[in-house]
């Protein structure tokens, strides 16, 4: 069997690791049985062990599916055998960045997907590798350079700081591509990234630093301003632990949502149980406050001001400068992450952690002017993906889209809102053939909530990068009990879904994209 020049490179290398021999022509010769195994490629899959990466230490290279079941992966059967491999990258002396690789034996689509993580990480994502490889992608997944979902790590180890900023999903993305090229015996012809809240930030990050490794970016609930999002977490607690006074049950919760579903839900035409904007919402929780002694049906004058302050920006109170975007009108179901018994643990830990290091520190203590400027100036944009020049990511035909729940408690949407429009004044109206916002109506962190919280990015994604066809609007449903209950057009932002009127307000066709008129209660 002889190869022509453009494949001459990927079978020198199988020639170098054993897997082809030279005949005296100097052709190469494949054995015969490893010919009639190389169209599954499972012959190939404990061979990929030989390959040498530079910074990369293959550890495993096995083939796995329903028939095997590995503990680690039980959660996570792929319906179809792959071959994983596993390898550690250290690119520094004091990386330890574990991979894994999930490559499809059969109906690989001919692309590379990476999926990203949550919180701090600290974990392979097998549920995303699971998607990746039923879609037909080869994927790929990264603890990001440490165990466990503490920021404890990074006390005394910039190195891994930095493997968790950025460092170890370029790193994944570059060796992954290696492999897959030895593996196929030829290159992914596309790359995509897909993730929510710290896999969201993960994928923009991609973009402004790296913006050839892939083409196009899934970021879901993006953490992108990890500062401002940890100081508006420490602003929520400090607001309902400032006395005893102050701390909203939980019971309450649900006072507080209906209340604000009583008086904003039909702002925008249809009530649904869903704000299709909170930003029309002016609700203000002094309508509950008790006239007399607390009740279960009325929010005391300290609890009042608590829930103000949940709904609020974080402030610097020397300049007035806004740090962070409250939580939005909708969201009270969900307040126990940012206002329950204790600060919201990724938040803490930063602070504890990266800023002070100082794992005793009081998050009643930190200063909204000083000690978040120390934040911001250590961090230079390690950890925070805000940076707004995507254009070269841009020039070389990469695609964004990004969503965001409305009802999210723990990532406020403002902070989606106020990046879009950060890129939007950097590089101009243009960014709409690039880049897309998609808010979520009434959906949590990632998905949950009253919402239609059931939808297909990658598919809309794949449509504009690989067909030329920007999304106009995606579909979207809410299912509850195996059944959907209704369904409801994402439209890219600032526009929103409009009901034209007539018809079930359940059902999609009866909607349109298009900017609403705002109106107040």
């Amino acid at each position: 069997m002889r190869f022509n020049k453009l494949e001459l490179p990927i079978h020198m290398q199988l020639w170098r690791l054993g897997f082809l021999n030279r005949n005296r022509t100097g052709f190469f010769q494949i054995p015969l049985l490893l010919l009639c195994l190389a169209p599954a490629h499972g012959a190939l899959c404990e061979g990929l062990m030989k390959i040498s990466l530079s910074g990369a230490k293959l550890l495993t290279a096995q083939k796995i599916g329903p028939a095997n079941i590995l503990p680690d992966v039980r959660f996570a059967v792929p319906q179809a055998p792959v071959c994983r491999v596993t390898a550690m990258l250290t690119p520094t002396s004091d990386s330890d960045i574990r991979i894994e690789l999930w490559l499809p034996q059969e109906g690989w689509n001919g692309k590379y997907m990476a999926v990203g993580n949550g919180g701090w990480s600290g974990s392979i994502n097998y549920s995303g590798l699971n998607d990746g490889v039923r879609r037909g992608y080869a994927t790929s997944s990264t603890d990001t350079g440490h165990v466990g979902g503490s920021a404890s790590f990074a006390l005394g180890h910039p190195e891994k700081l930095i493997d968790y900023a950025y460092r170890s999903e370029h790193e994944m993305a570059t060796k992954s591509k290696s492999i897959i090229e030895a593996y196929y015996g030829k290159p992914a012809r596309l790359a995509y990234w897909n993730g929510c809240s710290a896999g969201g930030k993960q994928g923009l990050k991609e973009a402004q630093m790296y913006p050839t490794d892939f083409d196009g970016v899934v970021a879901g609930a993006p953490a992108s301003n990890w500062t401002g999002r940890a100081a508006q977490a420490i602003w929520s607690a400090q607001a309902v632990h400032q006395n005893e006074a102050s701390y909203i049950p939980p019971t309450k919760y649900p006072l507080l949502h209906s209340k604000v579903l009583a008086a904003c839900d039909a702002l925008d035409g249809v009530k649904d149980g869903v704000l299709e904007n909170p930003a029309n919402c002016n609700f203000d929780p002094k309508a509950l406050e008790c006239p007399a002694a607390d009740g279960p049906e009325c929010l005391t004058g300290a609890q009042v001001e608590a829930a103000r302050k949940l709904y609020s920006d974080s402030i610097n109170p020397r300049t007035g400068q806004r740090l962070y975007p409250g939580l939005q009108k909708g969201s009270e179901l969900g307040w126990a992450t940012w206002a329950g018994p204790k600060p919201l643990a990724i938040a803490l830990d930063y602070f504890r952690y990266v800023v002070f290091e100082n794992p005793d520190w009081d998050f009643h203590k930190l200063n909204f002017d000083s000690d978040i400027a120390r934040a911001e100036a250590l961090d230079k944009r390690r950890i925070n993906a805000t940076d707004a020049n995507l254009k070269p990511f841009f020039d070389r035909g990469g695609k964004i889209i990004q969503y965001h729940g409305w009802s999210d408690p723990q990532i406020s949407p403002g902070n989606s809102v106020a990046y879009h429009q950060s890129v939007l004044e950097k590089l101009g109206t243009t960014i709409e053939n690039s880049y897309r916002l998609f808010m979520v109506p009434g959906m949590g962190h990632c998905g949950g909530g009253e919402g239609t919280d059931t939808f297909d990015m990658v598919t809309a994604l794949e449509g504009w990068v690989e067909a030329k066809k920007p999304p106009a609007s995606i579909a979207a449903s809410r299912a509850r009990g195996g059944k959907v209950q209704r369904t409801r057009p994402l439209c890219p932002y600032p526009q929103t879904a409009i009901y034209k009127g007539t018809g079930s307000s359940d059902d999609s066709a009866n909607f349109t994209c298009g900017i609403a008129l705002s109106s107040s209660p």
